[in-house]
């Protein structure tokens, strides 16, 4: 995710271990000032065609503490 330049990520398999559904929590500069919706969009585009085969996937985005 250099992308993102993430201060923060963490990911867990949330789909009991086989692989289909994600929980993904991460803290970037890059979401500063965005919503939730354009700061997951940013997710989105980074992960490409690697999110098209999950079943699903949680997002939980934030700028840093000040």
């Amino acid at each position: 995710m250099r992308e993102l330049q993430c201060t923060s990520l963490e990911v867990q398999d949330i789909s009991g271990g086989c692989g289909s559904m994600y929980g993904i929590d991460i803290v970037s500069e890059r979401f500063r000032g965005l919503g939730m919706l354009k700061q997951q969009r940013l997710v989105n585009e980074v992960l490409g065609e690697e999110i098209k085969g999950w079943h699903g996937v949680q997002l939980k985005t934030r700028a840093p503490d000040v």
